[in-house]
């Protein structure tokens, strides 16, 4: 909040009576003495006739006032994944981006051609997993070994050898009997049972066969594992190259507004290097640097009015969001942190506010209208003309807020006191007034 002051000067006399504010009443009667002593004759001054109004008492919110700058709520130096030379900048300061659109595009020739390699040793890793799943009959129910060829025509040779191993034995026991009785010769006999050690003897060489057959289909799965493994590591690589072709376009990571973008065509970027600086401003932060006296009266979701230098008497309303747990031990003072909506852009980044915490309670405050005060430039000082026993007097005052037309006094008169709100450059400390009520 501001204060709105109407400017008149002062005589010279009067003016030069004031060159400290703790000599202002001295000073005042000393130009009073001189402002008569040039009345032509010596006679008496004429009287001046002013509106006056009574300064009055009201009852405003409590308030802390501080001082602070606006902060985005969100601010990104964005820098690139990968190096590489700009090839295209979109984006220029000033602009508004949304969330995902292109900030700077770097040259993507060599990432194609890594993402085109990486695909086609993908593919063709791909056919050799398949023809090694179907050389071992590898199928949606899983690995099973009696499906791959070799090891069912070792398995069918291996149970044909059985089957005559078990005849040729079978008739080797027949012909031992036969013996006993005389009714073959020994001959025979011997014969039929060396037929049936070579049948046992061909059974066990074809198990031999079908049980290595079997390890060999367990090792090719084994092997089929080994090529997934590849494929997977492959599929990783396309992702891998793929990632890197899209990091390639730099993209906006919110909506915001670009506030930099130190970066143009033809330049290599590496990754230590900012291509564009993005804030979003939706909403403000105001960081107030408050005293260490005021933490016990302050909490989260307190209202705070501020105002900018931009925008004079506006006001802008926030609410308290955040304190600072730590206080600085040289200026005994922490950082108090409102949040302010922003919908429209009409606060930025690095504006200096003043602005007003409204704590809880009331309390007693001086109000007089504005067209009461006049600004001394040469003195620096807000001043006041009290009219009382039909005399003006002169008084410096402390200011606070506006509230309509009027103000509020923080030092300097009290309430009750009738004030001129006209014909000010007329008056001087003493100067006889006949007042009028302002209507």
């Amino acid at each position: 909040m501001t204060t709105a002051n109407t400017e008149i000067p002062l005589s010279g006399h009067v003016s030069r009576c004031y060159a400290t504010l703790a000599l202002v009443a001295l000073l005042g009667v000393a130009g009073c003495s001189k402002k008569q002593a040039a009345t032509p004759g010596g006679t008496a001054p004429q009287a001046v006739s002013v509106n006056v109004v009574q300064s009055s008492m009201q009852s405003v919110p409590i308030s802390l006032l501080e001082t602070g700058s606006f902060v985005a709520d969100e601010s990104s130096d964005v820098a690139p994944s990968i190096a590489g030379k700009v090839i295209r900048t979109p984006a220029s300061a000033g602009d508004f981006v949304k969330a995902g659109d292109v900030l700077c595009e770097l040259d993507h020739r060599d990432a194609e051609f890594k993402l085109d390699q990486t695909k086609a040793q993908l593919a063709e890793a791909t056919a050799g997993v398949r023809q090694a799943q179907q050389r071992i009959g590898l199928g949606s129910g899983g690995f099973d070994p009696a499906k791959v060829p070799e090891v069912a025509a070792a398995k069918a040779n291996y149970e044909s050898a059985a089957a005559q191993s078990r005849l040729a034995s079978a008739d080797a026991k027949r012909y031992a009997n036969l013996i006993a009785t005389g009714d073959v010769s020994q001959s025979v006999y011997e014969k039929m049972r060396t037929q049936a050690d070579t049948a046992s003897a061909q059974a066990d060489a074809s198990r031999q066969q079908y049980e290595a057959a079997v390890n060999s289909a367990k090792q090719s799965y084994q092997a089929v594992g080994s090529s997934q493994a590849t494929l997977d590591a492959m599929r990783a690589q396309v992702q891998q190259a793929e990632k890197t072709l899209s990091d390639t376009t730099i993209r906006a990571p919110f909506d915001g507004y670009v506030s930099a973008r130190p970066v143009a065509a033809g330049e290599f970027v590496t990754t230590s290097m900012t291509v564009a600086t993005i804030v979003k401003v939706g909403v403000l932060k105001l960081q107030l640097k408050t005293p260490e006296k005021s933490a016990a009266g302050l909490k989260i979701g307190m209202p705070v009015t501020a105002r900018v230098a931009a925008y004079g008497d506006r006001d802008f309303q926030g609410v308290t969001a955040a304190l600072n747990p730590s206080v600085n031990p040289d200026s005994r003072t922490f950082i108090l942190e409102a949040r302010f909506p922003n919908p429209n852009g009409e606060l930025r980044p690095g504006m200096f506010a003043t602005a007003h915490v409204t704590l809880p309670g009331t309390e007693n405050a001086v109000f007089i209208p504005q067209a009461a005060v006049v600004r001394d430039r040469t003195t620096d000082s807000n001043q006041v003309f009290v009219i009382d026993s039909g005399k003006a007097h002169l008084r410096v005052v402390t200011l606070g807020d506006t509230d309509g037309g009027r103000i509020r006094v923080l030092s300097g008169i009290t309430a009750g006191e009738m004030v001129a709100i006209n014909r000010q450059s007329d008056l001087y400390d003493g100067a006889p007034v006949t007042p009028q009520a302002a209507r």
